[in-house]
């Protein structure tokens, strides 16, 4: 039973060291199309529970052998809101963490629970994720326990975020036919309007899936990250496996560019030809153009 897991080296959060809180099986209240996991029934509470001391005692050894890590991530098979005792195990942890910071990936299911925002909101960052912003979209692709509601979630997350002064993080998984849709990524746009999340990183599957889902291309998530208004920062986490050719840019094409939508070094890696990438350098030189960073990812934005 391994209960702690890398690290794993992030472009968003550096050396991260995970903490599977169900490592004895898949315990979920989703039963996500995408993920990696074999299907499950899905639960609303965890069945087999590791203690805190468990817990705390593979922590420990652990950060002896790696004190370098710049997170402790919590993670599972599955979701780890479920986990029954969270809210110790984080006290615990904050104890003998030092400046190493603490980080959950949740689905978001149960952020409408009073007590999982209490837990959370001693955390130093949090990343929650939200695929659909309609019923519908949760019920077929997250395939979500019976009594999750999507507006119980995105009420939540707002309640949260008015309590919560760390960086927040949301992620969207697009998959292709199931939320790529204008009237989907709209609904989606309107309501993290409203949230005004740290950032929104949006990706696509990259491992292999437990149902016959299929992702979509950079090009695709490149042209979904320009539906969310401009104000909202937009990061799109699967660059690496572009199979895109990179075009030139004029200076005035850049700042257009730019203009709609604010891009990472590795979009213009990505996007922009090598005589397009030094122009963007001289139009920050000549402070045309503006590096902002948001919870440690930097984007190129026009003045």
């Amino acid at each position: 039973m391994n209960i702690i897991f890398g690290p794993i080296h992030s472009r968003r959060f550096g050396k991260s060291l995970g903490v599977d809180l169900s490592p004895s099986k898949k315990q979920c209240n989703f039963d996500c199309l995408y993920c990696e996991l074999d299907p499950a029934k899905t639960v609303g509470t965890y069945s087999d529970v590791v203690s805190v001391d468990e817990v705390t005692t593979a922590l420990k050894k652990a950060l002896v052998e790696h004190d370098d890590v710049d997170f402790i991530t919590l993670t599972a098979n599955g979701e780890p809101t479920l986990y029954p005792y969270l809210s110790e195990l984080i006290d615990e942890i904050n104890i003998f963490k030092g400046k190493t910071k603490t980080l959950i990936l949740t689905n978001a299911s149960t952020i409408d629970n009073i007590e999982v925002q209490e837990a959370l909101l001693k955390l130093d960052e949090v990343k929650l994720s939200l695929d659909c912003a309609t019923q519908k979209c949760l019920k077929k692709l997250d395939r979500s326990h019976s009594n999750i509601d999507v507006e119980n979630i995105k009420s939540g997350m707002l309640a949260f975020k008015e309590k919560y002064s760390g960086p927040l993080v949301i992620e969207v998984l697009i998959v292709k036919s199931l939320n790529d849709s204008h009237e989907e990524i709209a609904k989606l746009n309107t309501f993290l309007l409203k949230l005004q999340p740290t950032r929104i990183d949006i990706g696509t599957i990259d491992r292999p899936p437990a149902f016959d889902v299929k992702p979509v291309s950079y090009e695709e998530l490149l042209r979904i990250s320009h539906l969310f208004d401009s104000s909202l920062s937009v990061y799109i986490a699967s660059r690496k496996k572009a199979e895109i050719s990179s075009s030139s840019y004029s200076y005035e094409e850049i700042l257009e560019t730019l203009d709609k939508r604010p891009l990472t070094k590795e979009d213009i890696e990505a996007l922009f030809d090598k005589e397009s990438q030094e122009r963007v350098e001289n139009l920050y030189h000549k402070q045309k153009i503006k590096i902002i960073e948001t919870n440690g990812v930097k984007f190129y934005k026009k003045l």
